[in-house]
C-alpha cells in the first residue's frame, strides 16, 4: 500500500529544512556543469588527452543530465522523493570522488556521465517538492530562490573551478563535493518525508520508452555541443547522431502516448498555459545561458582577461540576481504573472541590447549596467514563468510538469550556446571580410597604419623586414579583434530581438487556478 503524506501539513521549520537541503543539492549539481570549464587545460594535461577528447568532459555530463531530468518524476513516484534525492546526492558524491581519481580520459568521461545522470534527479525534484510543500506568500519565494540557484551556480562555476585549480590542483574541483554531498545525503535520509513510494512501478517500466528518450535527448545534446566545432551535419558522426536522435524522438512520442506505464507523461502539455510557459522557459534558458557564456568569452578573447579577472568582472551579475530575489517574489504576489513576464522579457531584451554597443576596450565599468539590467530581469522572467507552469498541478502530474519545464530551460541553454557559437563564427568572418575590403578601398589609410606600426616596431629592432612583419601582425590582430567585437554585438542584438518576439505569446496565456 502506498503511504500518503500531506506535505503542506508539515511544520514550517521542517519544510524550510527540507527545502534548504534540497536547494543546496540542486546548487551542487548545477555548479558542476561549468566548474571544470576554466580548468579543462589542466585536466587535459593531467590525463594526456587530445583537444577533441577533452570536450567530452563537458558533453558527457550534459547529455546524461538531460536524460535524467524528465525521468526523475517517474523515479520519485517509484522510490519516493526521500530515497530518490538521497540516492541522487549520494551517487553524485561517489561519482565526484571517482572523477577526482580518474586515471585516463576514458575513465573521466564515464565518471562525468555518471555524475551528470545521478545528479540530474535533484534539479526537477526540488521544484516539485517546493510547490507541493508551500502555499501563498511562502510559495512565492520558491521560484525566486531556485531561479537564483539555477542561474548563479553555472555563473560561479568557472571562477570557482579556476580558483580551486590554482590553489590545490584540478582533482580538487571534484573532491570539494565529497563532504557537502555526504552531508546532503545524510540530511535527506533523516528529514525528507513528503510522499510515499510505489516500488511496483519499477517492475512495469517501459524500457523501450526509456531507451528512446535517452537516445533522443542524449543525441540532441551531442549534436548541439559538437556541431559548432565540427561544421554541423558536414561531419559524419554529427549527421548520424542527428538522425538517431530524430528517429528516437518519434519512438519516444509514440511510447509516451501509447504505453501503459510511460517513463515520462506528456499530459501537462494538455494545458495551453503550461505550453506557453515552457516556450518562455526555452527562450529564457536560451538568453540566460548564452549571455552567461558570451560575456566571459568576450573578456577572455577580446580583452585577454584571465579567470580571476573575468570572475571579478561578472561578479556583479550574481549580486544583482540576489538583490532581485525579494523584489521578484514580492511582485509575484501583487501582479498578474503575464504582466510581470512582459516587463521581465522587455527588461531582459533591453539588457541584451545594451551589450550590443561593446568596443574592444569594454571592461568592468562599461559592462556594469548591461550586466545589472540583464541580471535583475532574470528573476522577473523566471518567477512568473515557474508560477504559470506549475500552478494548478498536484501529485504525480506536478512532478512530470516540473521535469518537463526544467528540461525546456536546459534545452534552451544547449540550443542557445550552439547557435551563438555558430553566429559568432559566421559574423566574425563577415566583419573581417568587410574590414579587409574597407582597408583595401581606403588604401592610403591602411598603408599609413602599417607604416606607423612599422616605425614603432623599428624602435625595438634594426631589421626593417622584421619590423614590417611585426607591424603587419599587429594590424592583423587589431582587425581581427575589431571584427570579433562587432560579431559579439550582432549576436546580442539577435538575442534581444528574440526576447521581444517572445512577447507575442503573452496575450495567449491564461492564469491557472491554484
Amino acid at each position: 500500500m502506498i503511504q500518503t503524506i500531506d506535505p503542506q501539513a508539515l511544520p514550517d521549520a521542517r519544510k524550510f529544512l527540507i527545502f534548504g537541503v534540497m536547494a543546496f543539492g540542486q546548487f551542487m549539481a548545477l555548479i558542476d556543469i561549468q566548474i571544470v570549464a576554466a580548468s579543462l587545460n589542466e585536466v587535459r594535461a593531467g590525463l594526456s588527452a587530445s583537444a577533441d577528447e577533452i570536450s567530452w568532459v563537458q558533453t558527457s555530463y550534459l547529455m546524461a543530465e538531460l536524460v535524467m531530468i524528465p525521468f526523475a518524476a517517474f523515479l520519485a513516484q517509484a522510490l519516493s522523493t526521500r530515497w530518490l534525492f538521497a540516492l541522487s546526492a549520494g551517487l553524485f558524491t561517489l561519482a565526484s570522488a571517482l572523477c577526482g581519481l580518474a586515471w585516463s580520459i576514458e575513465s573521466m568521461i564515464a565518471f562525468r556521465a555518471l555524475q551528470g545522470f545521478v545528479g540530474g534527479a535533484m534539479v526537477p525534484t526540488v521544484f516539485a517538492t517546493g510547490f507541493a510543500m508551500f502555499s501563498g506568500k511562502q510559495r512565492a519565494m520558491i521560484p525566486a530562490i531556485l531561479g537564483m540557484v539555477s542561474v548563479l551556480a553555472p555563473t560561479l562555476g568557472p571562477t570557482l573551478g579556476g580558483w580551486i585549480t590554482d590553489a590545490a590542483g584540478w582533482r580538487w574541483i571534484f573532491y570539494v563535493n565529497i563532504v557537502p554531498g555526504a552531508l546532503v545525503t545524510l540530511l535527506a535520509v533523516l528529514f525528507i518525508r513528503v510522499d510515499g513510494a510505489n516500488p511496483g512501478m519499477l517492475r512495469r517500466i517501459d524500457w523501450m520508452h526509456l531507451a528512446a528518450m535517452a537516445i533522443f535527448l542524449g543525441g540532441l545534446e551531442y549534436v548541439l555541443e559538437e556541431g559548432p566545432r565540427n561544421d554541423w551535419l558536414q561531419d559524419r558522426a554529427i549527421a548520424i547522431g542527428a538522425w538517431l536522435s530524430f528517429v528516437a524522438m518519434l519512438l519516444f512520442l509514440e511510447r509516451s502516448l501509447r504505453s501503459s506505464n510511460p517513463v515520462v507523461s506528456l499530459t501537462p502539455f494538455r494545458r495551453p498555459t503550461f505550453v506557453f510557459a515552457c516556450v518562455f522557459n526555452l527562450v529564457i534558458g536560451f538568453g540566460i545561458y548564452s549571455a552567461t557564456y558570451l560575456v566571459p568569452v568576450f573578456l577572455g578573447t577580446v580583452r585577454g582577461y584571465n579567470a580571476s579577472e573575468i570572475g571579478t568582472t561578472v561578479f556583479i551579475a550574481g549580486v544583482v540576481q540576489m538583490l532581485g530575489v525579494p523584489v521578484a517574489a514580492g511582485l509575484s504576489q501583487r501582479l498578474d504573472p503575464r504582466i510581470m513576464i512582459t516587463f521581465g522579457l522587455t527588461l531582459f531584451a533591453a539588457g541584451l541590447w545594451l551589450f550590443s554597443f561593446m568596443t574592444p576596450e569594454w571592461g568592468f565599468h562599461a559592462l556594469l549596467w548591461p550586466q545589472a539590467v540583464r541580471s535583475f530581469a532574470i528573476m522577473l522572467c523566471i518567477v512568473p514563468s515557474v508560477n504559470l507552469a506549475l500552478t494548478g498541478f498536484a501529485g504525480p502530474e506536478l512532478r512530470y510538469a516540473s521535469g518537463l519545464f526544467n528540461l525546456m530551460r536546459n534545452l534552451g541553454g544547449a540550443i542557445g550556446i550552439a547557435l551563438v557559437n555558430t553566429w559568432l563564427q559566421d559574423a566574425s568572418r563577415l566583419h573581417l571580410l568587410r574590414l579587409g575590403e574597407a582597408l583595401g578601398v581606403a588604401g592610403r589609410s591602411g598603408s599609413e597604419l602599417i607604416e606607423g606600426l612599422a616605425r614603432e616596431a623599428g624602435a625595438h629592432t634594426s631589421d626593417t623586414a622584421e619590423a614590417l612583419l611585426r607591424a603587419q601582425a599587429i594590424a592583423g590582430s587589431l582587425v581581427q579583434r575589431e571584427a570579433l567585437t562587432l560579431a559579439f554585438n550582432d549576436v546580442f542584438r539577435i538575442m534581444a530581438l528574440m526576447f521581444v518576439a517572445a512577447l507575442v505569446l503573452v496575450p495567449f496565456c491564461r492564469r491557472a487556478k491554484a
